[in-house]
């Protein structure tokens, strides 16, 4: 069994800004002698502005939070799930990449995996997305051999394709990962139902660090993000819900005999599904 911490944060457009409030929060995990930290989506900035995401982003190898976090994880000897940080892209100058990060205690990036499925959403008449404008889709799934189990990386709006999750537990998933950045409406109505579903369906864990609160940005405007990090069992009970605290520290143990018996009482759950049709 090893100990876990989610990471609720309220990001903002700022990289350094939010690097200094997760540097302080990981010192405090660090003291509760944890051995996982998992923070949410774009950690590192969130904003509404083309210019403002040019002028602080970098791309992978110079980016400030990733360093911080590579160098937190030897020092602290703790695995990092890195939700995901907004990235320049080496290849498109005219797109970014949502990509996450496993980092191990010895401060190696252990997998990289950039968001497959785009958050193009009319949530309300005031309230549309389209991630896609921005950021370069990933073109490959991603499960990870860690000291502390199988994990099954994606990001937010991944949850909404069961068909992945699936996969991810086939291929030997036993931890399935959901950073988020959920808006308020979809929050209230799928989050919880979504992360339960998936867990109950794959016999995993689902460890789900989210965005919260409103987030103000340098250019004006803002965005509010729903909150409510959460770790769910393989039986679908709710372990952690982190409500909508601003820059909390939720904790939580990870058994991971509950994924064998979970899957050897319903073997089906990690099976093909193929069916034919007239």
């Amino acid at each position: 069994m090893w100990k876990g911490a989610l990471f609720q944060l309220s990001s903002t457009d700022e990289p350094k800004e939010n690097i200094e409030i997760i540097n302080k929060m990981i010192n405090s995990a660090a003291a509760k002698n944890i051995d996982f930290i998992a923070l949410p989506e774009t950690a590192n900035c969130i904003s509404n502005c083309k210019t403002h995401q040019e002028k602080v982003l970098q791309v992978e190898e110079e980016d400030i939070t990733l360093a911080s976090l590579i160098k937190a994880a030897k020092n602290k000897s703790l695995n990092i799930l890195v939700g995901s940080l907004a990235l320049k892209h080496n290849k498109s100058r005219n797109k970014l990449i949502n990509r996450s990060f496993f980092i191990d205690s010895s401060g190696q990036i252990l997998a990289k995996y950039d968001k497959l499925h785009m958050f193009d959403a009319n949530v309300s008449e005031s309230e549309i997305y389209s991630e896609s404008s921005r950021f370069a889709a990933g073109t490959k799934a991603k499960v990870v051999s860690t000291a502390i189990g199988k994990f099954g990386l994606t990001i937010c709006y991944d949850i909404r394709f069961p068909h992945l999750y699936r996969d991810l537990s086939k291929r030997g998933a036993q931890i399935l990962t959901v950073p988020s950045a959920f808006t308020v409406p979809t929050g209230k109505a799928h989050w919880e139902i979504l992360l339960r579903a998936r867990a109950i369906e794959n016999g995993a864990f689902v460890i789900a660090p989210a965005q919260t609160g409103t987030h103000k940005f340098s250019s004006g405007g803002d965005r509010k993000t729903y909150g409510h990090s959460m770790a769910v069992d393989p039986w679908g009970t709710v372990l952690v819900n982190a409500s909508s605290n601003v820059n909390s520290l939720s904790y939580f143990s990870c058994d991971l005999s509950k994924v064998e018996t979970v899957r050897s009482k319903l073997p089906s759950l990690t099976h093909d599904c193929k069916y034919s049709y007239e």
